[in-house]
């Protein structure tokens, strides 16, 4: 039987401090876009508004945020603070949750698929 709520049984799978992040990054960005839908994409949350928005996933020591290389490009000053790939970077539990980063980050791909829609 498939799960109705894939997401919310990804997100409650955590302790409660790595869960409570994930829901502050969910409720972020679905606040920010609340047309959007929610999936699992290669097995972590993915929030979609023409096509993939931003993905995102708790990790042992870390919050993994992927808003595609065009995000982490557009944002590489203000992420070189952050451990960062191509297309993904880390947020680690140390720290607080840059929660202005991540609406700014969700916000300009927000356009950018909007574009690519139009």
């Amino acid at each position: 039987m498939k799960d109705p709520h894939p997401v919310d049984t990804y997100i409650n799978a955590f302790a409660p401090a790595v869960k409570e992040r994930l829901l502050a990054i969910r409720k972020t960005i679905l606040g920010l876009v609340p047309e959007a839908t929610e999936a699992m994409t290669y097995g972590i949350p993915t929030v979609k508004y023409h096509g993939n928005l931003v993905h995102y996933a708790g990790f042992d020591k870390h919050i993994g945020f992927y808003p595609t290389p065009s995000g982490i490009l557009a944002f590489k000053k203000e992420l070189s603070i952050y451990k960062h790939a191509k297309g993904s970077v880390q947020f680690p539990h140390d720290q607080s949750l840059p929660l202005d980063l991540i609406i700014e980050i969700t916000l300009f791909r927000v356009e950018e698929n909007r574009g690519k829609a139009q």
